[in-house]
């Protein structure tokens, strides 16, 4: 299982936020991480131009959007900003997309969201054409969307696509489209036994390889009577995905209720255990959001840094 960091635009300005995320690509690849995540916060820093910067900075290191909602852009228009980052960065982006909830799409974008699958479907069509074209044109006729679009960008390199796929059409879609899934809220069971029996089926029915499978959990280093702490702040600062319906039909593949109940948090003997423990239900990938705990500033920031100094310690391990 290969173990990356999630790195996102939380607060301070917009100059701060780039930086900081970059500084946290560099000591991620410094560190021996195979990959940064950065998730695209519906009111915040654009995640491609993010990772743009972060590969500037870096050499070795993947860079992974989790996720790129498909409402918000034309699916040429993400695939040429998508080849663009893609050649800058030395082939090394990771383009996750997904279908996002009701609450961005309909309630922020004003868009419709009746067949969230169906529309992913026939986005993804005309991604594949346009990432895989090369220089010529892109060509799709289908239900939602019509493109006869020339097209000069080529891949410098494979470009992996992965769909943020939660119930079993999505599933279904992610293995025979994709190169895999993107997942958020789903516990070790859940992988187990709902994400992984069907999107493996789902791509080897359509003759693809074995398709990647990137968890996001919360992670804490805390002492063992800390850990209710750190459930509780992972349930405050987190526990807004919570009021999906997406979200709440994933939780019950599971046996986790919250994200609080995600969060591998405890010592470092736990938290290995817990990272071993999905990686044996099938994670390929592990995407870790630091989640520090403390009172004030220089608490959370001191917090923050032996997360993740034990979190890259462990990595090592599963290499």
């Amino acid at each position: 299982m290969r173990i990356g960091v999630m790195s996102g635009p939380e607060r301070g300005d917009s100059a701060r936020k780039a930086a900081r995320m970059v500084d946290d690509a560099t000591w991620a690849e410094e560190a021996g991480f195979d990959t940064v995540w950065v998730p695209q916060v519906p009111t915040d820093f654009d995640a491609l131009t993010a990772i743009a910067l972060m590969g500037t900075a870096t050499s070795r290191i993947e860079i992974g959007t989790a996720v790129v909602p498909v409402h918000a852009q034309h699916p040429v228009a993400l695939a040429r900003q998508a080849l663009s980052v893609h050649a800058a960065i030395g082939g090394r982006l990771a383009l996750g997309v997904g279908a996002s909830h009701h609450w961005i799409v309909r309630d922020m974008l004003g868009l419709p969201y009746e067949k969230p699958a169906a529309y992913t479907r026939d986005y993804l069509e005309v991604l594949d054409s346009a990432l895989t074209t090369g220089t010529g044109s892109v060509d799709v006729e289908n239900e939602t969307f019509t493109v006869h679009n020339p097209l000069g960008l080529a891949p410098v390199a494979p470009l992996p696509v992965l769909v943020a796929a939660l119930g079993p059409v999505m599933l279904r879609l992610a293995g025979e489209r994709s190169d895999g899934t993107v997942l958020w809220m789903a516990d070790e069971r859940a992988v187990a036994e709902h994400v992984v029996p069907r999107i493996t089926k789902a791509a080897e029915s359509a003759g693809r390889p074995a398709p990647r499978v990137v968890a996001g959990i919360p992670v804490c280093l805390c002492a063992p009577s800390q850990v209710d702490e750190a459930r509780e702040r992972a349930n405050r600062i987190l526990g807004e995905a919570e009021i999906s319906p997406n979200y709440q039909r994933l939780l019950e593949y599971g046996d986790a209720r919250d994200v609080g109940d995600l969060c591998a948090a405890g010592d470092e003997a736990a938290i290995a255990a817990r990272f071993k423990r999905f990686a044996d239900a099938g994670v390929t990938d592990l995407s870790v959001r630091l989640l520090p705990i403390g009172e004030g500033r220089d608490a959370l920031v001191a917090s923050k840094l032996r997360t993740r100094e034990v979190v890259a310690g462990i990595a090592a391990e599963f290499r």
